[in-house]
């Protein structure tokens, strides 16, 4: 029989009890129950709280808007700054939050006065 790899035990991910599956899964569920709208717009939330954990909410500021940040946590019925870590061990291979850190204001980068390239780049 072939010996299978499992390509995630060489990357670095958040790990997860079953009390924080089960949290995750309640919040997943309980948002596509009451959601109304548009279902990319759920769809893109639940991708959000599914890589939260391993990013951090710091790297989701980069990726997403603040408008759109607002909508998936209304969507999900979360604040992304209490429900995540501030920096997960996956936030290294956010390649705009890597730049953001070098910067003397992290806050501008997310605000947008400083340009960040590739911000939303996974390496």
């Amino acid at each position: 029989m072939k010996k299978t790899t499992i390509p995630w035990r060489k990357k670095n991910l958040a790990s997860r009890d079953a009390a924080r599956v089960n949290e995750l899964d309640v919040i997943e569920r309980t948002a596509f129950v009451r959601f109304e709208g548009q279902l990319p717009d759920l769809s893109s939330a639940i991708g959000m709280l599914r890589m939260g954990d391993h990013l951090g909410w710091r790297p989701l500021v980069i990726i997403h808007s603040k408008k759109t940040l607002r909508k998936y946590e209304e969507i999900l019925g979360i604040k992304i700054r209490e429900f995540f870590p501030e920096s997960g061990p996956s936030a290294q291979r956010c390649a705009g939050y890597n730049y953001a850190q070098k910067l003397s204001n992290f806050w501008k980068a997310v605000s947008g006065e400083i340009k960040v390239e590739d911000r939303q780049e996974i390496a």
